[in-house]
């Protein structure tokens, strides 16, 4: 089959490998429809190179129709359509039952202390064979799959792999009180999603920051209150300016990683760069002893927040270096939450938006581009670079 292979930084290939077939009983088969390239993605392609060996298939965003169903699942039939959430989990484990499908017992990744496998996301998760392909093995696939109606477009589902249920969880963990507001720092798809889900659920007002011109324009149509960082020397203020001295009730951190702007943002970067070029075993140590990101946006978060507030982080961090504002966070006593999405335990409250005729998350239209999967290496390089209007890639195999 074809599939998207990662080769090194910023050098992403389709290439012909395996079919993927059955390994145990509780494996499924899909023929992959439709696969989005997610932020999270461009970390592979940039940042988490020494955890990535060239070949590894990439993309986590999937949806398609079952080709092949194991022995041991009993609720999937061949020809059914289905979306595919970026992580595995059973749905029968104790963390599992409890919601916590991000960290379930059966599929964590015991051997690096990490949480549930992820598919097409490095070693550090597993490094299962990822969606940007003809075809996708799909582990403990009797809870892990979405079905959906066979009578609307891809676009439609293909964002319950990943971007609705990462949006909602960011919402839902923001704990924005009723009439309250609150500030969705980066624009991208998460985070313009995030503002859409903040607005259907009652917030008063949302801010949204970002310094790409067309994401702030696309998120004031959607009624969003836009601050460009090009423009505003002082998020912080300008947002107390507008919330009586006090700060936002909460804050959504949709950027993580990829912050820009802070003073430790060279630092963060050149000591990201730096591990890049290393030799993969010992940049694996560093970023494990000594990895730091690049905090500009948790800062201005942390800044942005009203005393008593809520921080949802929900953009990838992925230091263990990393410096905190201990004395700020605990004075203003701030409330943080943040992880992986647990993608099932919020399915059943988003797909009634998707299916309504309104579609009122403005899903079918989310995407800016859809391309070929021959043309995958094209959509990273235009969505890495923010050019072309390039917002949010699928991929049709």
């Amino acid at each position: 089959m074809r599939a998207l292979t990662w080769q090194g930084k910023r050098d992403v290939r389709v290439e012909n490998v395996p079919d993927p077939r059955l390994r145990t009983p509780e494996d499924a088969i899909i023929r992959v429809t439709s696969s989005g390239i997610c932020g999270s993605d461009l970390h592979l392609y940039e940042v988490l190179t020494p955890y990535m060996e060239p070949g590894d298939v990439l993309g986590h965003e999937p949806m398609g129709v079952v080709e092949e169903v194991g022995s041991g699942v009993d609720n999937l039939r061949r020809g059914q359509r289905v979306v595919i959430p970026f992580q595995t989990a059973c749905g029968h484990c104790h963390l599992c039952e409890l919601g916590f499908h991000s960290q379930c017992e059966t599929t964590q990744v015991r051997d690096r202390n990490m949480g549930a496998a992820l598919f097409g996301y490095t070693k550090l998760y597993g490094q299962l064979p990822g969606g940007q392909a003809e075809y996708l093995r799909v582990p403990q696939a009797r809870f892990t799959h979405i079905p959906v109606p066979e009578d609307m477009p891809d676009e439609r589902f293909v964002y319950l792999s990943d971007v609705l249920p990462t949006a909602w969880q960011a919402v839902e963990y923001a704990n924005i009180p009723s009439g309250g507001n609150v500030t969705v720092l980066g624009l991208g798809p998460i985070g313009t999603m995030a503002c859409r889900i903040a607005k259907q659920r009652g917030a008063e007002r949302v801010f949204g920051v970002d310094l790409v011109s067309e994401r702030l324009e696309r998120a004031s149509e959607d009624g969003v209150e836009t601050l460009d960082l090009r423009e505003t020397d002082d998020i912080a203020e300008a947002i107390r300016q507008e919330t009586h001295g006090r700060g936002s009730d909460a804050v959504i951190d949709a950027v993580g990683m990829e912050a820009h702007g802070s003073t430790l943002s060279g630092v963060g970067k050149l000591a990201q760069h730096m591990a890049t070029l290393l030799p993969t075993r010992v940049a694996r140590t560093v970023m494990n002893r000594a990895g730091l990101d690049r905090l500009g946006a948790l800062y201005t978060a942390i800044d942005c927040v009203r005393r008593g507030g809520t921080l949802s982080l929900t953009g990838v961090y992925g230091g263990q270096a990393d410096p905190l504002p201990m004395l700020t966070l605990f004075d203003k006593q701030v409330q943080l939450r943040m992880g992986q999405a647990n993608v099932k335990h919020w399915v059943d409250d988003i797909v009634p938006l998707v299916t309504e005729n309104t579609d009122p998350l403005g899903v079918e239209d989310f995407a800016t581009h859809t391309l070929p999967l021959w043309q995958a290496p094209h959509g990273y390089d235009i969505f890495q670079r923010k050019s072309d209007g390039a917002f949010k890639v699928l991929l049709q195999p």
